[in-house]
């Protein structure tokens, strides 16, 4: 039986034409997952005496996508009741003090998340994979650091925070009611951010997995035999529909912007995914916008929780 998040679509059509696929909704399941840790974190609230989860978003510069980035996780922490922060440092921040700040946040108790905005905004030269692998691993609600992406490279799943896009992908294909176990997944993108992340999360799931890039040569064929296909590559809707394997579940991580004279801002968005020709052949698809985005804020926000919730454990367990 498909979950109720999973938005049905299918509209009788004739001859060989292929019924529309089910949109899997990334609005609806977020709202779930926020609605679920609003109850867990009441209940750390009730049982240690008023304790709530607490996050740090730190930025550097003052960049207007940041912003409105850092203004959805805000929104989305407050709800659920998680106390968030944001620290902003000057773009004219050195990396000697971007670090310290990172340092100071990682030695405070009462703070169990902290993720560091990116793109980093400032003049001067900053080593971004210096300060991601700052962030202490416990604290690394992101699940950039390479301390946890050699966890999640190794299995160790339930000792790491995943990368919070591959696992709201995760969370929609399991709105499905199919069962990654055995199937034939294809990533394609191989970024620390997605694809590399998705790939060993598929892996740890007993799928059989392939992952697609820039240099691979036979694209299409490669799709055509996903049973699971996830697209992180960032290029406007260069999977086709006629790539698609039938009744695939197909996840879409693209947003990109294209020309659009019909509407006021003269552009639109559109996933990595040809959605008109793709809803025709897949068994289950994600929509572009309201797909994967709403459901990477969730996640983040599941990860500071699951933070608390170790920090709790461990305190009770020195005592």
């Amino acid at each position: 039986m498909l979950s109720s998040v999973a938005h049905s679509l299918r509209l009788g059509c004739q001859g060989s034409r292929r019924s529309i696929a089910t949109v899997i909704s990334g609005n609806k399941t977020s709202k779930l997952v926020r609605e679920r840790l609003k109850n867990e974190v009441e209940k750390m609230k009730s049982q240690f005496s008023g304790f709530r989860p607490s996050l740090v978003v730190l930025q550097v510069g003052d960049r207007d996508d940041s912003n409105l980035y850092i203004s959805t996780k805000l929104k989305a922490a407050a709800e659920i009741g998680i106390d968030a922060k944001h620290v902003r440092l000057p773009n004219t921040a050195t990396q000697d003090e971007v670090l310290r700040s990172i340092m100071s946040i990682n030695e405070n108790l009462s703070v169990h998340g902290l993720i560091v905005q990116l793109p980093l905004d400032s003049v001067n030269h900053i080593n971004n994979e210096l300060v991601t692998n700052a962030v202490s691993p416990e604290k690394d609600v992101d699940g950039l650091s390479c301390i946890n992406a050699g966890k999640l490279s190794r299995g160790d799943l339930s000792d790491c925070f995943i990368p919070c896009t591959p696992s709201g992908c995760m969370e929609l294909i399991r709105q499905t009611g199919v069962s990654v176990a055995g199937k034939h997944a294809v990533v394609i993108g191989r970024s620390k951010i997605v694809g590399a992340p998705m790939h060993d999360l598929l892996l740890w799931n007993h799928a059989t997995v392939t992952t697609c890039h820039s240099k691979t040569p036979d694209l299409p064929e490669q799709v055509s035999r996903a049973d699971i296909l996830v697209v992180g590559a960032g290029r406007a809707e260069m999977v086709r529909g006629e790539w698609v394997k039938e009744g695939a579940v197909v996840i879409d991580c693209g947003i990109n912007h294209i020309p659009d004279e019909t509407r006021v801002s003269g552009k639109r968005v559109v996933g990595d995914v040809h959605y008109t020709s793709a809803n025709q052949r897949a068994g289950f698809i994600t929509p572009v916008p309201g797909g994967v985005g709403p459901m990477t804020v969730a996640m983040l926000m599941e990860n500071t929780v699951q933070s608390a919730q170790r920090f709790l454990l461990n305190n009770q367990s020195r005592t």
